[in-house]
């Protein structure tokens, strides 16, 4: 493979030490070769490090246009890499006469690269967004990065990520910690405790920030000291808020360093300030030599730090949180031993040089089997409808489970969702979007893929609405018509209610359905019911359940966030309540239970909502009725993965819904529920899960009595898990009827 990178050659900073570390580790294994419009510098250390490069300078970028078109003959390259405005520039113009796939890395925000300087952002700045809406391909240095290009329209399954890496071979510093504190002149006694921050002093950095918030721990820990290594516009204002904040004594402006191994040996304490950031270098060098950090949760830095796990993170500008942070670490040194840690271990494994070079080879690869997949294929791809883009995290997980399967079956698989927030839809999962209810656009997408899915939940009901059936139903049919193959893919069925509306699911499934995987046994009793003979039935299980867990650590510290201590051994009891018919009448039983639980077991109440408002509106209901216990209820509704974290550091779960139910079970957690749909019921029998009860038959007498019962099921959760690891194999089936149809059998 041959690729071609295109840059300006004037570059600074994180994007310089980006591609000469990436162009160096690529030559290992591939030709890269590097076109610069600009000599100087970024030049001269591209060749002292082996990089094959060529310069086009000029000013009137497009008078290399041509010498460029004809090196990519001459030379037979595969694929053109941009990097910046000029880069993207010459990129786009070229990407049509070579015929080449074309990629660019986005290093920084392009809306603020020319910030201060509006001559800049009026030519650079407006050329490349205009070539940036040309190339197809783009690869954000985070996954924030392209996150943020996708909320703007860029197209999500052509986006990639790549961290920046560094070499986390462990090298010795040339100054010692004393030796260091003296070349700046600082006579510091050696009990100080140590922050730093190595950046440019310019309002996105936000050092006004880092000050206040060091003066703030500083009058709680007097050992405290800070060292700024960077220049910039900024510093004489820096300097003049120190002495204004009385730390001036306490605070160093050391200057542009190029001595940074000496810089972050010397200090404790790694810190990050900015308003907006991709990736910065100054987190992973941090993390090289193991320092605990704190840092604003911006752009890409939430990848590496994770709040309490491998740092600490606040919010921009938020100076109290900050020194609060500072504070906390100046004053354990147990607490900054174990972040740093866990920060160099995430390091090593996730974000080195070795890791950011597979990657983009990974990409490279993609790119080309994606161009060849155009020429070849005249449909391709697949359209998932469901209820998603509701803000409920069950069905939610069900969509992510999709995803992911279809990925595993095919990584290079187009991906369009039928969802009511397209563009949230579009984030989250990175596939291609339609609202739910846009059918001219989601039958122009259908015209053009291999595979409609039905995906998942109860959707063929009349419960919720006759509508909702009728339109879902509409889609099957649809979906055939114009020529995709059609699959019911880890669905519920039912109930259905009306004469009519059933003589109706069972004539559409039967006659437009290829397979159906259903996710409880009950669902296929139904479908018999309804005539279906047509279709392969198949009893496999909920999606959700093969969906990871987050790390344990994150779901501790969102449980500190609302006032716990998980890591002093508390036991807790999961409850997630919803809205439905008769609930209010059943509210007191709820807290009854709830107090029970507490005083009986000391089972502190966590109240996890699964649909937002909904759930929290509930929980508010029981919670305003408890007597003894306290309250403790999620603001949001989390994440699928940390729902999965937190359902497993419970100790019981009390739900109404069935996704909270499932994801207790999958970790083995012991369970009561609270049946208001016979989905409910269907997979807890089907899970081999016995302590329910009937939502019109709730009583505090009930309640309690199933609470007995699981509490004494805590010490065998193996044998919980056993009983639905069963689920979990026949989960596979869903995935497995899917490659079939994808591949025409």
């Amino acid at each position: 493979m041959k690729v071609i990178h295109l840059i300006s050659g004037g570059d600074t900073g994180g994007a310089k030490t980006h591609v000469h570390s990436l162009l160096q580790g690529l030559n290992r294994h591939i030709q890269a070769d590097m076109v610069c419009f600009t000599d100087g510098p970024f030049t001269q250390e591209a060749r002292a490090l082996g990089i094959r490069v060529d310069v086009m300078a000029g000013h009137n970028p497009l008078s290399a246009l041509k010498p460029l078109r004809d090196k990519i003959s001459k030379e037979g390259y595969d694929i053109i890499h941009c990097h910046g405005a000029r880069g993207n520039l010459m990129g786009a113009l070229l990407k049509k006469s070579t015929g080449l796939p074309v990629v660019t890395t986005v290093h920084s925000d392009p809306k603020l690269d020319y910030m201060g300087r509006p001559l800049s952002a009026l030519t650079y700045g407006n050329l490349n967004a205009w070539a940036l809406r040309r190339i197809p391909y783009k690869i954000g240095v985070s996954h924030a990065m392209g996150d943020l290009l996708i909320r703007r329209g860029f197209d999500p399954q052509q986006m990639f990520a790549i961290y920046n890496g560094i070499d986390f071979t462990s090298r010795a510093p040339k100054l010692s910690r004393r030796e260091f504190l003296d070349s700046l002149g600082l006579d510091w006694p050696d009990g100080v405790v140590i922050a730093g921050i190595a950046a440019r002093l310019n309002p996105v950095k936000d050092m006004g920030t880092l000050l206040r918030g060091f003066a703030a721990a500083h009058r709680e820990q007097p050992h405290l000291r800070l060292i700024i290594a960077g220049e910039g516009q900024d510093e004489a204002m820096l300097k003049q808020l120190a002495q204004d904040l009385g730390v001036t004594n306490e605070v160093c402006f050391a200057g542009w360093l190029s001595d940074t191994d000496s810089f972050y040996h010397a200090l404790d304490i790694n810190t990050l300030t900015s308003l907006s950031e991709t990736f910065p270098y100054a987190l992973t060098e941090g993390a090289r030599f193991a320092l605990p950090t704190v840092a604003s949760a911006v752009g890409g830095v939430p990848a590496l730090i994770e709040n309490h796990v491998t740092g600490l993170l606040f919010q921009p500008k938020d100076h109290q949180a900050l020194g609060r942070h500072l504070a906390a670490l100046a004053g354990d040194p147990d607490l900054r031993r174990r972040l740093g840690s866990q920060l160099l271990e995430k390091g090593r494994t996730e974000f080195s040089i070795e890791s950011t070079i597979r990657r983009q080879l990974d990409i490279y690869e993609a790119i080309l089997r994606r161009e060849q997949r155009k020429k070849e294929r005249r449909r391709d791809g697949v359209v998932i409808c469901g209820a998603y883009g509701r803000g409920n995290a069950g069905d939610e997980a069900i969509l992510q489970a999709l995803v992911t399967e279809m990925r595993s079956i095919d990584p290079d698989l187009p991906v369009w969702i039928m969802t009511r927030k397209p563009k949230t839809t579009r984030v989250r999962h990175r596939v291609g979007a339609v609202y739910t209810f846009n059918v001219p656009a989601f039958c122009r997408k259908m015209a053009k893929s291999t595979l409609y899915i039905n995906g998942g939940g109860s959707l063929v009901q009349d419960v919720t609405s006759h509508r909702s059936l009728w339109f879902y139903l509409f889609t099957l049919s649809a979906a055939k018509r114009l020529g995709c193959r059609v699959m019911m893919y880890g669905c519920g069925i039912g109930p259905i209610r009306t004469p009519r509306n059933r003589r109706r699911t069972g004539r559409v499934i039967d006659r437009w359905v290829d397979i159906i995987t259903t996710r409880d046994s009950a669902s296929i009793d139904e479908l018999k019911a309804l005539g279906v003979s047509r279709p392969q039935v198949i009893l496999a299980a909920d999606p959700a359940v093969t969906l990871p867990a987050a790390p344990p650590q994150a779901a501790d510290a969102l449980l500190e966030e609302i006032g716990l201590h998980p890591r002093k051994g508390e036991r807790y009891l999961g409850v997630t309540v919803r809205p439905w018919p008769g609930f209010d009448e059943k509210a007191p039983a709820f807290a009854a239970a709830v107090d029970y639980a507490y005083q009986r077991y000391d089972l502190i109440p966590v109240f996890i909502p699964i649909e937002g408002k909904l759930d929290a509106a509930a929980a508010q209901r029981v919670a305003g009725l408890l007597h003894s216990a306290p309250v403790h209820l999620l603001p949001a509704c989390p994440s699928s993965e940390l729902a999965i974290a937190l359902s497993a550091r419970m100790d019981v779960a009390l739900s109404m819904r069935l996704h909270a139910l499932i994801f207790a079970a999958v970790r083995g957690v012991p369970l009561v529920g609270v049946v208001y749909d016979p989905k409910v019921s269907a997979f807890l029998d089907d899970a081999g899960q016995d302590l329910y009860a009937q939502l019109d038959q709730v009583t505090p007498e009930l309640l309690c009595s199933l609470i007995d019962a699981a509490a004494q099921r805590r010490q065998d959760r193996g044998a919980l898990e056993e009983k639905t690891a069963r689920l979990v194999r026949l989960e596979r089936e869903n995935s497995q009827a899917a490659a079939r149809l994808l591949a025409g059998r």
